[in-house]
């Protein structure tokens, strides 16, 4: 399958996506760790098959100092122990924030819980963009068919800051 339409070569996407990325410096100058983020970025991505994003936010992540034992686990997060206690209350966020669409009731009580009891008011509130935004994210990169291999790491930033 080839990319159905490229996003990047396009006047309207192109401002479209500057605008989007501007969203994401809200995120990624917030309070709410850079490895949590990428992390959740990941762990969404994952479930909405994005190979664009996955590839992004793998490859970030890496250029950032995560390493890959975390990385591969990430998919398996709850049979692991290699992520913190708040890492885990954000991806279980994350998967519970992204799966609205599979009957799921939305974020559980258990879950919000745990954020609450990890994260500070401006970290949430970062958390709970980041998890919008990717969804998002995933979306557009899905629906053009953009694929995965080719990113590398600070592409995104330097094309749309």
């Amino acid at each position: 399958m080839e990319t159905r339409f490229n996003m990047f070569d396009n006047e309207v996407a192109v401002k479209f996506a500057k605008r989007f990325a501007n969203a994401g410096l809200v995120i990624q100058q917030s309070p709410l760790p850079a490895s949590t983020q990428e992390l959740v970025s990941l762990r969404a991505s994952q479930i909405n098959g994005c190979g664009w994003c996955i590839d992004m936010h793998t490859k970030e992540a890496a250029a950032a100092g995560e390493t890959s034992v975390r990385l591969n686990l990430v998919a398996a997060w709850r049979e692991s122990t290699v992520f913190t206690e708040a890492e885990r209350a954000a991806l279980a966020l994350a998967e519970e924030g992204t799966r609205l669409g599979d009957a799921h009731p939305g974020v559980s009580d258990e879950t919000w819980a745990q954020v609450r009891k990890h994260y500070d008011d401006d970290q949430i509130a970062a958390l709970v963009a980041l998890v919008a935004l990717i969804n998002a994210a995933n979306r557009l990169a899905v629906i053009v068919h953009q694929k995965g291999g080719s990113y590398e790491p600070g592409m995104f930033a330097a094309a749309f800051h």
